[in-house]
């Protein structure tokens, strides 16, 4: 099986301002994702929302080895990463028509492969 991240990047200030109704109804659809990838074979191995990007620590190394940590987000743009799945999956077709549940709330979707392909 090949393994798949499934990365969810969002407007954070605009979550942040979403009625609580409407966020159970995002929430809905990552239930409905997550069973549509059990019953078409996918496994999700891992996967969360995230905090929002002001907590984030940025570590980042000079060419000497110095280390300087910051806090906020490694980019600054208007969407950061708010959530990723970790998926396993032998079809990489199918796992996209599942993603689509997703992009019914999420806008756009990244599905990245990981490196080396396929884990045991």
């Amino acid at each position: 099986m090949t393994e798949y991240v499934v990365l969810l990047p969002g407007d954070e200030a605009q979550w942040e301002r979403t009625p609580q109704a409407d966020k159970e109804a995002m929430y809905a659809i990552h239930r409905e994702f997550a069973q549509a990838l059990e019953e078409r074979g996918h496994k999700v191995t891992g996967g969360s929302e995230l905090a929002h990007s002001r907590e984030a620590k940025v570590l980042r190394t000079d060419p000497a080895g110095n280390h300087t940590v910051t806090d906020g987000p490694y980019a600054e743009t208007v969407e950061q990463l708010t959530g990723f799945y970790i998926v396993q999956s032998d079809d990489l077709d199918d796992l996209i028509e599942v993603c689509k549940i997703l992009g019914r709330g999420e806008g756009a979707i990244e599905i990245r492969a990981a490196a080396g392909g396929s884990s045991s």
